[in-house]
Formats: structure tokens, sequence, C-alpha cells
């Protein structure tokens, strides 16, 4: 008889406090008859004890006979999984335990919803991804894959920022930094820059100025096929970093040039509500201070 496919359950320690969320959802879905369902605690979420019931795992061992990650926590919750998945075709359910929460699919109030993950009653979306490169007089010293953006940022001071499509040049200017973002990114540090809010499934590569010295420079939203590239400029030779889905900056050397591109690879995640990308943004987005 073949084994069921096991969901693991993923919830963020400081998010999920004592795996509340977590265990309701493991015990709802063990009483569907889905009893391989195992729950995974991300090295780095020290907690002093584990509750009955969570269990640390070698995810790497897990993956591959997985149906679903769920996890408990916020966006940044889902793009850590999102790394750990890259390689394997295992989407992923976000429950929000965080503030926005724009790529979770449902609120704590929601669980029953869980209910028809265990019936199969759900879709999977694709999203685009983005590839980094860093290039360093004419070698590759760093590469990476981001979900949201790429942002290079000046480190507490103005830099200057050349942005290219395909070798033509898009913009050049002085400011805080530029933004590239996929569709999902949309809505995170690009929107807070004065970036356009794009469909989540969409594909299309954005670039935003953040804190640009100058009028004109606008936000651009590009076919998914440019390549991208962006050089420091040589007037201010001030410090410059790159973070990839706000992930540890890496300080860039003034001769440095970044390509980003689309990637081949895409996160998966999983739909389950009917709510609309635009009631989405409502929701999220639409608050008074």
């Amino acid at each position: 008889m073949k084994c069921a496919r096991k969901i693991i359950l993923y919830p963020n320690a400081k998010r999920d406090i004592g795996f509340k969320t977590a265990l309701d959802v493991k015990e709802r879905l063990s009483a569907l008859n889905r009893h391989s369902v195992i729950c995974y605690v991300p090295e780095g979420d020290t907690v002093d004890a584990l509750p009955e019931g969570i269990e640390t795992k070698n995810l790497e061992d897990e993956l591959p006979n997985a149906q679903m990650i769920i996890t408990f926590g916020g966006d940044g919750t889902i793009l850590r999984a999102a790394r750990e998945t890259i390689d394997v075709d295992v989407p992923i359910l976000g429950v929000n335990m965080g503030g926005k929460g724009f790529m979770a699919e449902i609120e704590p109030t929601e669980l029953s919803l869980i209910d028809d993950v265990a019936k199969g009653k759900y879709t999977i979306e694709n999203r685009m991804m983005l590839d980094v490169e860093i290039h360093r007089f004419g070698h590759v010293v760093y590469r990476d894959f981001a979900l949201n953006d790429v942002v290079v940022r000046g480190d507490h001071k103005v830099i200057d920022l050349i942005l290219f499509g395909d070798r033509q040049q898009i913009t050049a200017f002085s400011g805080d930094g530029a933004v590239i973002s996929t569709p999902t990114g949309s809505t995170a540090y690009s929107m807070a820059a004065g970036g356009p809010i794009v469909e989540e499934a969409a594909q299309n590569i954005i670039l935003t100025p953040i804190c640009p010295h100058v009028i004109e420079a606008k936000s651009f939203v590009l076919m998914p096929d440019r390549k991208v590239t962006v050089e420091l400029g040589k007037k201010r030779n001030n410090p410059a970093f790159i973070s990839v889905d706000g992930g540890n900056h890496l300080t860039l050397e003034s001769t440095d040039v970044v390509f980003v591109a689309k990637s081949s690879r895409y996160t998966q995640l999983v739909r389950l509500s009917n709510r609309s990308f635009y009631k989405k943004v409502s929701e999220k987005l639409g608050e008074r201070p």
C-alpha cells in the first residue's frame, strides 16, 4: 500500500507562540485521516522546550515525499520556506501569524479551510523568481535567487546608480538605492518606495528608485525576458550593499556589476480561498495609520 505524502508544518517560533496554531492544524489534519503530518522547527528558531507533537526534522530528507509545506508566520517565514524548497516541487501554504502577511493565503480565523487540503481541493499558483549575480572584474563572485526583491542601497549615504535593460540605459540617478522586484514583491519594499502594485501571478520585472534626487526618476515595469544590469556611478564612491529577499547585507565594491534576470525556477503557492487579488490589496493595504 502506497504511503500518503507528508504535509510539513513549518512554524515560526516567534510568531506562533507555543506552536498553538501549528498543533491545531496538525490535530485537524489527523482527524481527517491525514496521519502523515510532521512538524518542522527551522534551524535557528530557539525555543526552551518543544511541546508534544512538535519535533525537529532534517527537512532535506522529508521534502522528497512531501505534498505541501504549511507555514505559520509572516511573509518572512514564507520566503525562508521558499528557499528551502527551491529545488523541489513542493507548494507552500501560508497561515498569516505576522503583520500584513501579503503572501499568506489564510488567517488564523480561517483554519477550517485547511480541511480542503486533506480533500485535495486547492490550486497551485506559480510565482516568478529572479536570478541574481554579482560580477567583479569579469568573474561571478555571488549568486542568489529572489521571490520578492533585490535591493541595492547606499550604506547611510547617497549613491549613484545606472540601471540598464538588455544593455540599454534605462535611468541614472543619485539616491538611496533601487529595488528590482517580482510581481510578488511589488507590494513590499518596491511599493513603499513608490513603485506600482502588479498582480502577483504576472510576469514582469519592476525597477523602483529609492528616494531619488531627480524628479524624473520613476518606476519601470519591464518584460520578463529583460536582462537588468545595475552599476554604481563614479561620482560618489560611497559604500553600497545588496540584499536579496531581505537577507543579509553584502557589501558591493565600486567596480561590481549586479545582473538580475527572470529565473527558470518558480515558487509554488497554494490557493484555498476565493479572495481576489484586489480584495487582498484592499484588506491588507487599505488601512489608515
